[in-house]
C-alpha cells in the first residue's frame, strides 16, 4: 500500500481542509458561521439562485438550504424575490449589508491564502494555479463515464463550472477557501 501522504488526492484534500479550518478561525471574528459564508459566497457568484440551485451548489438537501436562507433573511443578509417567469419559484439575493460582509470575507480569504502560500515565490504561485486549473478543467470536461450516471454527475459538473466563474485569473491566482 502506498504512502497516503504522497498521494496527490490526499494532499489536495488535506490542503483544502486546512485552508477551510484556518479561514473559519479567521472569519469567526466577523460573527459568521461557515454555513453562512458558504451561502453568501455562492449567492455572490450566482445572484438570484433558486433554493434548489443553492442546495445543489452547496451539496445539501433543499430543506437544509431553506433553513439557512431563513436565518439569513432574519439577519437581513438575503432576500427572497418571486421569479418573473414563474411565480412558484423564489430567487435569493444578497442585501447591501451582505455584500459588505462578503467583501470583508473575501479580504480574509485572500489573507488566508497569502499566508498559506507565503513560502512560494511568485513564479511558483503562478505555476501552482496553472496546474490546479488544468486539473480542474480536466475534471469539468470529463464525460462522466467513470462517475455515477445521471443527475449526480451532472450536478458535480455544474458545481465545478459554477466555482470556476469566480476563481479565474483576475484574482491573481487566489481562490477563496
Amino acid at each position: 500500500m502506498p504512502n497516503t501522504e504522497e498521494y496527490v488526492g490526499v494532499v489536495i484534500s488535506d490542503v483544502a481542509r486546512l485552508l477551510r479550518t484556518e479561514f473559519d478561525r479567521r472569519v469567526r471574528r466577523l460573527g459568521i458561521t461557515r454555513a453562512q459564508w458558504l451561502v453568501l459566497t455562492r449567492l455572490h457568484r450566482r445572484p438570484g439562485a433558486s433554493l434548489s440551485e443553492l442546495a445543489e451548489m452547496m451539496e445539501v438537501e433543499k430543506a437544509t438550504a431553506g433553513r439557512m436562507i431563513d436565518r439569513l433573511v432574519a439577519n437581513g443578509w438575503v432576500e427572497r424575490r418571486i421569479a418573473r417567469n414563474d411565480r412558484r419559484v423564489k430567487r435569493v439575493y444578497l442585501t447591501d449589508d451582505a455584500e459588505r460582509v462578503h467583501k470583508r470575507i473575501w479580504r480574509v480569504a485572500e489573507e488566508t491564502v497569502d499566508a498559506a502560500l507565503a513560502d512560494l515565490s511568485a513564479r511558483e504561485r503562478t505555476q501552482l494555479m496553472s496546474l490546479l486549473q488544468t486539473v480542474k478543467s480536466t475534471l469539468v470536461s470529463a464525460d462522466g463515464s467513470d462517475a455515477p450516471a445521471g443527475a449526480a454527475a451532472n450536478g458535480r459538473k455544474r458545481a465545478l463550472n459554477g466555482a470556476s466563474r469566480h476563481n479565474g485569473s483576475r484574482h491573481s491566482g487566489r481562490a477563496a477557501p
